[in-house]
C-alpha cells in the first residue's frame, strides 16, 4: 500500500518565489525575454520538493527446519514436528522528491524556433524514515524454536527497506517530479512568449533502478 502526497504549499510558495519579486513602485516584476534572465528566475527556485510518498510493506519470513536424507535408496524431505517459526514485520517508509535548479544553466535548455525544451537536472530521492510498527508484528514459533533475535529483526528490516527502494520507479514519484516542476517553469515560459504548446518539460533520461544508489538519500 502507498500513498502519494502532492506538496502543494510547498509549490504554491515556489512558485510565487520564482516569478515575482517587489519592484520600486510595489508592481510585480516582469521577467525580459533574455536567456540570461530565464536562467536567473529559474535557479532562484533552488530545491524544488516536489511529491511526498509514504509507503506501507509488510516483511514476512517463513523459518521451517526440514529433515533430508535417503533411506533404502529413497529421498525424504519433511517438516520436522514443532520446528516451524513465522514472522509478519509491518514496515512504514517516507519517500520525497526535490529538483536541485541552483545550478541551472543554458545546458538545461533547448531552443528551436518557437519551441522551447528545459531539461530538468536530476531528481533526488530522500527516504526520511523508516521504522517498524512493534505493535502489529505477527509472530509465530513453534515450541522445539527460539523466539527471532534482535539481529533478526534487524536483518528483516533492512530488507524490508531494500524492497522499497527497489520499488521507487514504480511509484511515479519521478513522473510526479517532471509534472510538479513543469508547473513552476511553464507559466514563466509563458511570461516570455512561448506558447503553452510548444513547451516541453522533460529529464534527460528515464530512471530506474540502477540510477537509484546516485539519486537516493537516506537520512537516518
Amino acid at each position: 500500500m502507498r500513498r502519494i502526497l502532492f506538496i502543494w504549499p510547498v509549490l504554491l510558495l515556489t512558485l510565487l518565489a520564482c516569478k515575482g519579486e517587489k519592484a520600486d513602485d510595489g508592481g510585480v516584476y516582469q521577467a525580459t525575454d533574455t536567456l540570461p534572465m530565464l536562467i536567473t528566475q529559474i535557479q532562484k527556485c533552488s530545491r524544488l520538493y516536489t511529491a511526498e510518498v509514504k509507503v506501507h510493506k509488510i516483511v514476512t519470513h517463513d523459518d521451517v527446519i526440514r529433515l533430508k536424507g535417503s533411506l533404502l535408496q529413497k529421498d525424504f524431505n519433511f517438516k520436522v514436528p514443532l520446528g516451524e517459526r513465522k514472522i509478519a514485520i509491518p514496515m512504514d517508509a517516507t519517500l520525497k522528491a526535490y529538483i536541485d535548479f541552483s545550478q541551472f544553466s543554458e545546458k538545461n535548455i533547448e531552443r528551436s524556433g518557437d519551441k522551447i525544451t528545459i531539461l530538468l537536472p536530476e531528481p533526488k530521492v530522500v527516504m526520511t524514515s523508516s521504522k517498524i510498527n512493534q505493535k502489529e508484528i505477527r509472530e509465530y514459533v513453534a515450541l522445539a524454536r527460539a523466539h527471532f533475535s534482535d539481529a533478526e529483526m534487524a536483518n528483516y528490516e533492512q530488507q524490508g527497506r531494500a524492497a522499497i527502494i527497489q520499488s521507487i520507479p514504480q511509484l511515479g514519484i519521478f513522473e510526479i517530479a517532471r509534472e510538479n516542476s513543469a508547473r513552476i517553469l511553464v507559466p514563466m515560459l509563458t511570461e516570455l512568449g512561448y506558447q503553452e504548446e510548444n513547451i516541453t518539460i522533460a529529464f534527460r533520461k528515464q530512471y530506474g533502478v540502477g540510477d537509484l544508489k546516485k539519486l537516493l538519500e537516506i537520512i537516518p
